[in-house]
């Protein structure tokens, strides 16, 4: 089958001008913007004691680091879509579905369901991102609009599985992460261990350069022979298998899973990939500054929540940092401007309309 270019309907991105600095000096500018966001998270623990005795502790600390670990899970796969460009709506759907699986198949005190269970949710979400994938390398659907297909789809075959209330048991092995034993919280060895695999995939593989130099410039990739609709599906298998496998960590630490497990990371994976210094329209960014931005935001929720404060303020807050973030980067900001097709460029002449103008 002949690859073709990979372009959503979109103008070939050419980003022309001044010489790129290399992947090596993005990755350095990335890993201060990384630096920049712990320290920010770090700043405002500290600075919270003023608001009581019970803020700032080292208590407190690990548990937005815990917290966090559900959204940096998330935001890996997110970020994979996002550096080609695109966008991954579905991330929701796809880690509830993940949870109501995880509690159906690997509850109780047994591990032994864990060893088959954990991989066949995995394959199953990571099958389903491919199918987004697909649509969106081979039928050439929009990201936007295949994989909020993909995530209505899923939600309503997650209703009529679980006829609205899941069933099933706690993990006792899933739960046993998120306890505190004497040599620390397993979670937290797991976050690490999974944030440096991570930049690993993206920075030091095949694949992950040839994810960067697709998202750079899609045409360019192409005619360098890159393989476009394999790289496109598998960063959308990639997105599907990280969301469900939040899923399945969510229900280690809540004991249960909901309908509604995964509705509040959608918006926040998008705000964290952001932040952390990724290109919205693709090509830029590493998986250690998406990682930093979900920590910084899941300290941002905790001190919003702590403070009772509405629900609703923490959506306003993802949203401001997001706009905040576009800002920063305002020349990715005008690029997806030009690619959304609202620029005020002057449209080229076509044979037609010279032929009346020589008329």
């Amino acid at each position: 089958m002949t690859e073709t270019p990979l372009t959503d309907g979109r103008p070939a991105d050419t980003r022309g001008g001044e010489a790129s600095p290399g992947l090596l000096g993005r990755i350095d500018r990335d890993m201060r913007t990384a630096i920049a966001l712990l320290a920010i998270s770090f700043v405002l623990i500290v600075a919270s004691r003023a608001l009581g005795p019970n803020f700032g502790s080292l208590t407190q600390m690990k548990a937005i680091l815990v917290i966090s670990s559900f959204l940096m899970v998330v935001a890996f796969g997110q970020q994979m879509v996002i550096l080609l460009g695109g966008l991954d709506l579905s991330v929701a759907s796809m880690m509830t579905l993940g949870g109501v699986l995880a509690f159906k198949w690997i509850g109780g005190p047994s591990a032994s369901s864990v060893l088959w269970g954990v991989p066949a949710i995995l394959l199953i979400t990571a099958a389903l991102g491919a199918c987004s994938g697909i649509g969106v390398s081979l039928v050439k659907i929009p990201p936007f609009i295949m994989t909020l297909a993909m995530g209505v789809i899923l939600y309503g075959v997650t209703l009529g599985f679980t006829q609205g209330t899941p069933t099933g048991q706690p993990s006792a092995a899933l739960s046993s992460l998120f306890a505190t034993t004497a040599m620390g919280t397993p979670i937290l060895y797991l976050m690490v261990l999974g944030t440096a695999a991570g930049c690993f995939l993206q920075i030091r593989t095949s694949f992950g350069r040839k994810v960067y130099a697709l998202g750079t410039n899609p045409t360019a990739a192409f005619v360098a022979g890159l393989p476009v609709h394999r790289l496109t599906i598998a960063a959308h298998a990639i997105s599907g298998a990280s969301a469900g496998l939040a899923g399945i960590l969510m229900l280690g630490y809540v004991r249960g899973v909901t309908l509604t497990l995964g509705q509040s990371y959608l918006l926040p994976s998008v705000a964290a990939v952001v932040v952390g210094g990724t290109s919205i329209v693709g090509g830029r960014g590493i998986y250690l500054g998406a990682a930093a931005g979900a920590i910084l935001l899941t300290t941002l929720s905790t001190l919003v929540s702590s403070l009772g404060i509405a629900e609703g303020w923490r959506t306003i807050i993802y949203g401001v940092v997001i706009f905040l973030a576009l800002v920063l980067l305002r020349d990715d900001l005008m690029q997806l401007i030009k690619r959304s097709g609202f620029s005020r460029s002057t449209p080229r002449s076509t044979p037609q309309s010279s032929n009346k103008q020589r008329e």
